[in-house]
């Protein structure tokens, strides 16, 4: 049974989600204490509305910089519980939790260090793949933010990209070209021609609001 005062937390936060502004929206969430925060984000990874899943998304990762700061070993049971939520034996779905991975790896060098071959696993066929379409989606987009801050040419992982650059979800293409970018420093050599003419919009995530693009924009936006 869900008790009366998660449910108003759960509200409350799902308001601030709807700020307009994400500084705002985040320094109200930093009112919210850690421990009874993380369970209204999680809850909101379930929203139908992709912007929502997004934010709070971007919100834990947020959330569990604050909790390194106080206590690391805390921050590592988010990512377990994000690691946990992707387990089949869950029972569960997983929606949300790579995103919020890539959210906080890179946010912190050691965390990033201890968790960043699990993050990379969801996308390789031999490691953790996430066969769900939609988890597909959002291991690309949690691997490419991941990479927004600690990107360094990696062979092994380029390797594991590329293939999703020949998806017939322009979403996944996207996405894909977004990690990409990110890894080898904003270098287009990487990208087929197919890819800088595709007109298929796709939503795309600018840190706070949702937008619709074309794939071939995507490197213009990275």
């Amino acid at each position: 049974m869900i008790k009366p005062h998660f449910r108003k937390i759960k509200k409350q936060v799902g308001q601030i989600l709807l700020s307009e502004n994400r500084e705002d929206a985040f320094d109200q969430l930093r009112q919210i204490p850690e421990q009874v925060l993380a369970g209204p984000l999680f809850s909101h990874f379930y929203s139908l509305d992709d912007l929502i899943r997004f934010r709070s998304s971007a919100a834990m990762g947020d959330l569990t910089q604050r909790l390194v700061k106080k206590k690391i070993e805390d921050a590592r049971i988010i990512l377990r519980r994000l690691m946990w939520n992707l387990n089949d034996e869950s029972g569960g779905i997983g929606w949300g939790s790579v995103e919020a991975m890539g959210e906080i790896l890179k946010r912190n060098k050691t965390l990033a260090k201890e968790y960043e071959k699990i993050l990379f696993s969801y996308i390789d066929p031999q490691g953790n793949f996430l066969e769900h379409e939609m988890l597909q989606r959002g291991s690309l987009w949690g691997v490419g933010t991941y990479l927004e801050t600690y990107a360094s040419p990696n062979k092994a992982v380029i390797e594991t990209l590329l293939p999703f650059l020949d998806s017939n979800d322009p979403v996944k293409i996207g996405y894909a070209v977004r990690a990409l970018l990110n890894m080898s420093h904003k270098n287009n050599s990487l990208m087929p021609e197919h890819i800088l003419s595709d007109k298929n919009e796709i939503p795309f995530f600018d840190g706070w609001d949702l937008i619709f693009i074309k794939v071939s924009a995507v490197p213009r936006l990275i």
